[in-house]
């Protein structure tokens, strides 16, 4: 059980080592928007950012829901956007202490 536990962390964690990916998170920590909505925010095409929807979307990271002709993307889990948050709160103490000659060690 917590082989394929890992197996499914690890596939989500691939999602997110695009950086596209983790702004589209970062925008819909404050509620769902439509994918004309993120490719605007984005400064991408509409090609490129539905490509990402569907990743994330596959993954289970995003739902959707449809209202009249348009796509709301919103976070599946809130708990994502938590452990985002978390890990980019460390990921800048650890930038932090580089920039200062911290090795990590």
């Amino acid at each position: 059980m917590k082989s394929k536990m890992m197996k499914f962390q690890a596939q989500v964690c691939k999602t997110f080592s695009n950086a596209k990916r983790l702004e589209v998170l970062t925008l819909l920590k404050t509620g769902e928007m439509t994918v004309n909505e993120l490719t605007k925010v984005l400064k991408t095409t509409k090609a490129n950012a539905s490509q990402h929807l569907k990743v994330m979307r596959m993954r289970g990271i995003l739902k959707t829901r449809r209202e009249g002709t348009n796509i709301y993307y919103r976070i599946a889990n809130k708990k994502l956007a938590s452990a985002c948050s978390l890990m980019q709160e460390a990921l800048s103490q650890i930038m932090d202490g580089h920039s200062q000659g911290f090795d990590g060690d």
